[in-house]
């Protein structure tokens, strides 16, 4: 009894220790959480789903292979299964294919469109410098709109929501700015043309990407790319022997596909997932308007 007394503190300090472990990596946890964009959460878990059930569908495949008469395994029979889902092999890497190929480049078009707008911008600022000190009023107007335009697309708090739809009064702001200047020579009207035809292409250019913010991959090719892959790893794991090998060859297969899954979601948001277009030039740009 003296020794169990004695045991009881340091099994309540060693518990008290677990407790506050576990407490501490369940905070941090929920602190790396908050950090991750929503639509990188949504994106992960329909990746992760589409994981499960792929080594959900392979077991199963393994399952009804013990279930099966050796006549229904035979070696035509295999040959057939064999040809059947080289087809549709086929067809679901065409498939593939063309979905991260048409994320891609609606990527990469988004990603154009903002260093656009940033050497726009960037070339408006001089325009402005160069007609001279009237100006004053019209850069300040535009080095706040475009710092409310990246607080907006690129939020301090990662995981707040991102909106495309630019501020139209304080981009009028900028438009009116320039139309009340008064040129005193045919160089500031000539400027001044410049401003506003810039501006113009500016707003064109946002509006653009507002436009395309919709989502580029189509989910009828989607879901037949789900349901193919859902075909392939049942038959695979049909003619697969009952080794751990293959089980763990289809398993990582199927990691691999709810990648290329990921990455095709992750691509057809621009602006809300990990893989995001960076803020870097409209950044860069804006601490250069603020040089000044």
């Amino acid at each position: 009894m003296v020794a169990g007394n004695f045991l009881r503190p340091a099994q309540v300090k060693a518990q008290f220790a677990i407790v506050i472990t576990q407490g501490w990596i369940r905070l941090g946890i929920l602190r790396l959480l908050s950090k991750v964009p929503r639509a990188a959460m949504i994106i992960a878990t329909v990746a992760l789903v589409l994981f499960v059930g792929l080594v959900s569908v392979t077991l199963l495949g393994g399952h009804v292979r013990r279930l099966l008469s050796p006549e229904q395994l035979s070696a035509e029979s295999k040959d057939v299964v064999k040809l059947a889902l080289g087809l549709v092999a086929t067809m679901t890497a065409i498939l593939l294919g063309l979905l991260i190929s048409s994320a891609k480049s609606a990527f990469d078009t988004a990603r154009s469109e903002v260093m656009q707008m940033a050497a726009k911008v960037a070339l408006l600022d001089r325009v402005l410098v160069l007609y001279g000190p009237e100006t004053a009023d019209a850069r300040r107007a535009l080095r706040d709109a475009i710092a409310e335009g990246v607080r907006r697309t690129w939020p301090a708090d990662q995981s707040g929501a991102v909106r495309l739809e630019p501020n139209q009064k304080m981009g009028d702001a900028v438009y009116e700015a320039i139309s009340h200047l008064r040129p005193q020579d045919e160089a500031q009207r000539g400027l001044k043309t410049e401003a506003a035809s810039l501006m113009v292409q500016l707003a064109e250019l946002r509006a653009l990407v507002q436009a395309q913010a919709v989502s580029s991959v189509s989910k009828p090719l989607l879901i037949a790319l789900i349901l193919w892959l859902v075909v392939i790893f049942f038959g695979f794991s049909l003619l697969a022997p009952s080794t751990a090998t293959s089980t763990l060859a289809l398993i990582a297969g199927a990691f691999s596909v709810a990648c290329a899954v990921f990455i095709i979601l992750e691509l057809d948001h621009p602006f809300a997932g990990v893989i995001r277009i960076p803020s870097d030039p409209m950044i860069n740009t804006l601490r250069d308007l603020a040089k000044d």
